[in-house]
């Protein structure tokens, strides 16, 4: 296991291989918060103050992803000028920004900064919920032997600006320091140097998906919605987990994978 804080690279890596990067990457949200607030309302105007209120109950951005907003493209695809304090990042852009979980994931530490997460496909994407949701079931002493029913909201995003693709040279060669189950010093180790270093994203191999690849970004200004008029564009697949399986379902759309 490779100690806290070790960086299993070359110093210079990081300098000669960074480079400007844009990509479309999908995400996947529960969607039922919205389901929660329709219950508590009579109409769409009052589910739509109700969603007002809790925004402004939430925690704000950090001071430096909240200052770097007003100098980069809005998060629904509006010119740089036009995303002020009075326009801010769409809640599914901002929101793991906003809080510090005590669990860590693949390039976050535990209480620290928020990193948001997508993937290249829907499929990568869809396999990442489906892994988290059964994660959640397995480690939840009272859910084991249940089934759990929920619904998620798929949405794509551009992502750009400086980054470092590890699934590429020569990051590659290191490939088992970014793909560990459950082993995130190292991908800790780089995410802090990566920070520092200014970089606003990297793209990494998917380690829930073979084939696939992800995004992890650093800071809200590097995002922007792929189409603005949400929830119009978005898909809504429905999820089923168990302890052995997971599928999630849209349409005649299918995805599963056994545990």
């Amino acid at each position: 296991m490779t100690a806290p804080g070790t960086a299993v690279w070359p110093a210079q890596w990081l300098a000669d291989s960074q480079q400007p990067r844009t990509s479309l990457v999908w995400r996947g949200v529960e969607a039922q918060h919205i389901v929660a607030t329709m219950r508590l309302v009579d109409s769409l105007a009052e589910q739509a103050v109700l969603e007002s209120l809790l925004e402004d109950s939430k925690p704000a951005l950090p001071v430096t992803a909240a200052a770097s907003v007003a100098g980069v493209a809005g998060a629904a695809g509006a010119p740089a000028a036009a995303r002020t304090a009075a326009a801010p990042p769409h809640y599914l852009l901002s929101t793991p920004f906003r809080y510090r979980s005590p669990f860590p994931s693949r390039f976050r530490r535990a209480h620290r900064p928020g990193v948001w997460y997508g993937a290249e496909t829907l499929q990568a994407a869809a396999a990442e919920v489906a892994y988290w949701r059964w994660r959640f079931l397995v480690d939840s002493s009272g859910l084991r032997n249940t089934e759990l029913h929920t619904e998620h909201s798929f949405f794509q995003a551009r992502v750009a600006g400086p980054a470092i693709d590890l699934s590429s040279p020569p990051w590659d060669s290191l490939a088992e320091h970014w793909t560990r189950d459950r082993d995130y010093a190292a991908t800790h180790a780089l995410a802090d140097a990566a920070r520092e270093a200014g970089l606003h994203w990297l793209r990494y191999a998917s380690v829930r998906q073979p084939g696939g690849h992800n995004a992890a970004v650093f800071t809200v200004q590097a995002l922007a919605l792929h189409q603005p008029h949400w929830p119009h564009w978005s898909q809504t697949w429905h999820c089923k987990t168990t302890a052995h399986s997971v599928w999630l379902v849209h349409e005649q759309d299918r995805f599963s994978w056994n545990f």
